[in-house]
């Protein structure tokens, strides 16, 4: 997670390339991250591009 000089926050997923967000705060942007990868995950589950352990 990095600062940016505007004072947003941004946050990656590392293992899902191009899953970003910013926000206000540290909370904010985790809940916002968890979420997407959340929904990335289900996406590729869905479209059986992982399968589960």
């Amino acid at each position: 997670m990095s600062q940016n000089e505007d004072g947003r926050f941004l946050g990656e997923v590392m293992n899902f390339p191009s899953v970003l967000a910013y926000g206000q705060t540290r909370e904010e942007v985790v809940a916002r991250v968890q979420a997407l990868a959340l929904l990335v995950l289900t996406d590729k589950l869905e479209h059986g591009e992982v399968t589960p352990n």
